[in-house]
């Protein structure tokens, strides 16, 4: 059965979108696992990412993002919710908003910053992979808190280990 060429355009734009979501979410997981080897698949050897802190060329943002990651933070939680991907060829230019969660500590005492923003991002489609060409970070609000942990007698907490809840199958 031949497909139409409209259609088979149309399946084309939807494939390379979702290629495209797959990338934003491995660069979640590569950052809130600190995982250098991921977070450097998601971009193209010559990209550029404009980070707020950090402007600069891609490869040299991974290491100083790890570093950040290693020392400064104790945990990070990224979501990317709306996405607008516009595909023009082998060129998508897209808009994704994001929460994320930094906690550290300040004085001796743990806080949070939240932050919620977008990347303004250039993909692009090369050898047939899609990957961020340029990235800009676009900060729309933030805000600082105390950590005020929760009553493990009220809930059952959450471990980073193989200790964890999740694990005992």
């Amino acid at each position: 059965m031949a497909i139409d060429a409209k259609i088979e355009a149309e399946l084309r734009i939807l494939l390379d979108k979702q290629e495209i979501h797959e990338v934003m979410m491995r660069y979640c997981r590569a950052v809130d696992r600190v995982d250098e080897e991921l977070l450097r698949s998601v971009y193209h050897p010559d990209a550029i990412d404009n980070h707020g802190l950090f402007n600069g060329r891609a490869s040299d943002f991974v290491p100083w993002c790890i570093k950040q990651l290693r020392e400064v933070y104790t945990a990070t939680q990224h979501l990317v919710a709306n996405e607008i991907i516009e595909v023009d060829g082998d060129t998508a230019y897209c808009e994704f908003y994001f929460v994320a969660y930094h906690r550290y500590e300040r004085r001796g005492e743990p806080r949070h910053m939240t932050a919620g923003g977008r990347y303004v991002d250039r993909f692009e489609r090369r050898n047939g992979q899609w990957r961020i060409a340029e990235r800009n970070v676009v900060v729309d609000w933030q805000r600082v808190d105390k950590v005020h942990e929760p009553d493990s007698g009220m809930f059952r907490l959450g471990v980073r280990s193989r200790q964890d809840l999740a694990y005992r199958r």
